[in-house]
């Protein structure tokens, strides 16, 4: 049965990755599973509702179900509304994107944003994407919380991410990557320059529980002409508040009362 469940999460990350749908053949050569055996599990993902196949074409595509409980949960959860006004605080400030991701386990995930810049470039990607921890602002910030063994433990176990994939700084060994968490841990916020994507800037800054963990972060991202190394360091100090202010406010959200 675990296999079973874990074919089919893959398949869904799959399919929520490729909106506009793909053949039987495609996905199950992508994943690497059998025909049949996709099949199976696309047949059960369809009576569930969570998939649906496309008349026309025969082409499968992921349904909002899911989408919809994820966003019952958060607005549940509280997060939005204890976090919204101190993001939207910031990004006006900055004039930039900034988010909020959350900590679970060993994954950190944006779950709130507000959109800073008025004109000109924007950078906004999509929300809910899990962080690539070892090519993020947002990853070097939360593994500057913790201990050089564990966040060693924590960027092998994950890996790392390619340049073709992310930007052409993106660090290539583990010794680069724990040279950018060493400085976030020395400045109290990370900073990266075209690592996460080309022309590119970011920065970011851990949010602590009431036992002093990471329970969150606090990222500002924008084009590289624009939020530059030296006003990313003048930022810095709004960032760090904005950061403490989730942080005392996080007791309001029983999202993050169950990861302090």
């Amino acid at each position: 049965m675990s296999g079973v469940m874990e074919r089919s999460f893959k398949v869904l990350e799959y399919l929520a990755d490729h909106p506009q749908g793909c053949a039987l053949s495609v996905l199950a050569s992508e994943l690497q599973l059998p025909l049949s055996a996709t099949h199976r599990i696309l047949s059960d993902l369809v009576r569930c509702g969570h998939v649906r196949q496309d008349e026309r074409d025969g082409h499968y595509q992921i349904t909002i179900k899911l989408a919809a409980l994820g966003l019952a949960f958060l607005s549940r959860s509280g997060v939005v509304d204890v976090a919204q006004p101190l993001l939207e605080r910031l990004a006006e400030a900055s004039g930039e994107l900034v988010r909020l991701a959350v900590v679970d386990g060993e994954e950190l995930t944006f779950v709130a944003k507000a959109q800073g810049a008025v004109r000109g470039l924007r950078y906004d990607p999509d929300m809910g994407l899990s962080v690539e921890l070892s090519c993020s602002a947002a990853g070097h910030a939360w593994l500057s919380t913790l201990d050089d063994d564990e966040a060693l433990a924590i960027v092998a176990r994950r890996g790392l991410g390619s340049p073709k994939n992310f930007g052409p700084k993106a660090p290539t060994s583990i010794k680069a990557v724990m040279t950018y968490v060493k400085s976030a841990r020395q400045r109290g916020f990370s900073m990266i320059n075209e690592v996460f994507a080309p022309g590119m800037t970011a920065m970011a800054a851990p949010v602590a529980g009431p036992d002093g963990k990471a329970i969150g972060v606090v990222t500002i991202a924008g084009p590289a002409v624009r939020l530059t190394v030296q006003r990313m360091e003048a930022l810095g100090p709004a960032l760090l508040e904005t950061a403490q202010d989730v942080s005392r406010a996080s007791g309001a959200s029983p999202l993050f009362r169950k990861r302090a």
